[in-house]
């Protein structure tokens, strides 16, 4: 209906030059957006105020010129003009409602396209260093960047998801002195433990699991524990490769794989960050300052120089990240996305301005980012803040624990990236319209449950003869509905476009909203077989996009509740 909308008025725009109303090199941007009042119509466009300039003439007349200039249309019931010129548009009820046999003959694949033309996308996230279970902010980051890749390939994008593996620097290093502190039988309480050790429960797994000589095998490697407490590397290598496992299956628990697990350990074994350092001093973009080597950053947009290699010879995290950055696009990734928390914020710059010294041809701007804010998790109104497990936060696995999988994605992915989340466990559990999650997935089930009853009180449903009747779903409630089906295919797109996967979750508290409230308005086990398969048609169609979207979520769509 909406590119309809847009071809008329198009069609409108070309004859007001040809009647030289409109100067001829005058474009044509047309926007048409659904009203939020629907006394006002379907659809609405303000193109008489923005071509009011051009023309020298008032909106609302230039609006007259251009209903007048519209060519006729079955699809189009009324049109009326409002306000300074805004140009309103109702829809007849039989264009509307075409949009039924149109999903329900697409299926699985109503709304999803090949806008993306197979581009090759990587999408990185959560990218969690091994030293724990994996927090919060993580499954935040995990159900964003795994919703985002779900929309990506929905839009015919070739999506590769990656995870980056800190495995190398200060903080590995302080897993395993933690982890031989407690091999040793130490307790964090002991003034011997380690200053900057991990607390946690799960120090004592891994070093039980040491001791005891465990075979771990984790995505990328297969390590025995040699139960011996002084060998610090071999302690380092069984812990690395436990707490990995720990992870892995705490992102199956969540419905998230990837594709490449990348270590930065990889960068030093295999040179990129020796061979980084040789093409920036190469380049001229370095230069020695109180024992340390630095690169101009503030030659391409940064606030300050950064430091490249520090006093003791050893390299800061921003190298390796412009390492792996620029091995990205040797893989011929044109398109990156990090989905990071927001405390990468300050790197964002700096890893553009070294890339961009290496001088190879990246594009300023590249990669993209997706930074998302933390978590508060709350408890009856109280923040929950520490996990047995973890010591010190809460853990992914709590929540899914407490509250299922598709609760806690939703929650974590249903809000701007950019906007601090508050989880409230209560609301997650609660089986109630106030629960989002439950209200869009009873929606479904709610359909079921109807096609259902059909079927045990003879009335099955008659594809064809709703199909002929689709003219009698004429309420407001019917039309609302329909209007908002069609509206799907475009949601997707945008918010694959601006890289917003609740503008999808958002969409479907509004669907079930419509629905819950056709359903409540209109019968639709009437006596009348042909209204009845018309509004059973209906009731399939909304299931069809509620489990499309709840797909791209990554969240089920039962058929019982």
């Amino acid at each position: 209906m909406k590119d309809t909308i847009i071809e008329l008025l198009d069609a409108a725009g070309t004859q007001l030059k040809q009647q030289g109303i409109l100067p001829q090199d005058t474009p044509l941007a047309i926007k048409v957006e659904p009203t939020k009042d629907k006394a006002h119509g379907d659809y609405a466009s303000n193109l008489a105020l923005t071509l009011a300039k051009p023309a020298g003439r008032k909106p609302r007349e230039l609006a007259e010129a251009l209903v007048a200039a519209l060519p006729e249309s079955a699809a189009i019931r009324q049109v009326d003009i409002a306000g300074p010129g805004f140009i309103n548009f109702f829809a007849a009820t039989d264009a509307v409602a075409q949009v039924v046999p149109s999903i329900l003959d697409a299926g699985d694949t109503y709304g999803r396209s090949l806008s993306g033309q197979g581009q090759k996308v990587q999408v990185e996230f959560v990218s969690a260093n091994p030293t724990g279970p994996l927090h919060v902010g993580h499954g935040r980051g995990a159900a964003i960047g795994d919703c985002l890749c779900r929309l990506l390939e929905a839009t015919g994008f070739d999506v590769t998801r990656e995870f980056y593996y800190n495995d190398a620097g200060v903080q590995i290093h302080n897993l395993a002195l933690s982890v031989q502190a407690r091999v040793k039988g130490l307790t964090p309480e002991a003034a011997e433990w380690p200053e900057n050790g991990y607390r946690g429960a799960y120090i004592a797994d891994v070093a039980k699991a040491y001791l005891a000589g465990e075979t771990i095998t984790a995505d990328d490697r297969e390590v025995t524990g040699k139960a011996d407490a002084d060998d610090l590397d071999a302690i380092q290598d069984f812990a690395v490769a436990y707490l990995r496992r720990e992870q892995d299956l705490d992102l199956k628990a969540f419905g998230v794989a990837f594709d490449v697990y990348f270590l930065e350990s990889s960068l030093y074994n295999d040179g990129k960050v020796d061979a980084t350092v040789k093409a920036l001093v190469g380049g001229g973009h370095t230069y020695e300052e109180d024992g340390a080597t630095w690169l101009r950053t503030t030659d391409f947009g940064d606030d300050k120089d950064r430091v490249m290699r520090k006093k003791d010879g050893d390299y800061t995290y921003f190298l390796p990240d412009v390492a792996y950055h620029h091995d990205k696009w040797q893989r011929g990734f044109t398109t990156v996305i990090n989905e990071q928390g927001a405390d990468h914020h300050s790197t964002v710059t700096r890893v553009r301005a070294g890339l961009q010294a290496l001088e190879t041809g990246i594009p300023q701007g590249w990669p993209d980012y997706v930074l998302h804010q933390m978590v508060l998790v709350t408890r009856s109104g109280v923040e929950v803040k520490l996990s047995k497990r973890a010591g010190s936060y809460v853990t992914l696995r709590d929540l899914i624990d407490e509250v299922g999988r598709d609760a806690t994605r939703f929650f974590l992915a249903a809000r701007r990236a950019d906007s601090q989340l508050t989880f409230d466990i209560d609301l997650a559990r609660s089986q109630s319209n106030d629960n989002p999650v439950y209200y869009i997935q009873y929606a479904h089930a709610r359909v079921c449950s109807m096609m259902r009853r059909a079927e045990s009180d003879a009335k099955a449903f008659d594809h064809a003869l709703g199909m002929q009747h689709l003219n009698r779903l004429d309420t407001d409630q019917e039309k609302e509905l329909m209007n908002r089906l069609a509206r799907y295919p475009e949601v997707v797109e945008r918010a694959a476009r601006t890289r917003e996967p609740q503008q999808v979750a958002q969409y479907l508290m509004d669907l079930a909203s419509d629905f819950h409230t056709c359903y409540n308005a209109v019968k639709v086990m009437v006596d009348d077989d042909e209204l009845r398969n018309a509004r059973l048609a209906l009731g399939l169609a909304t299931r069809q996009v509620l489990r499309n979207g709840l797909d791209l979520m990554g969240v089920s769509a039962p058929e019982e509740m």
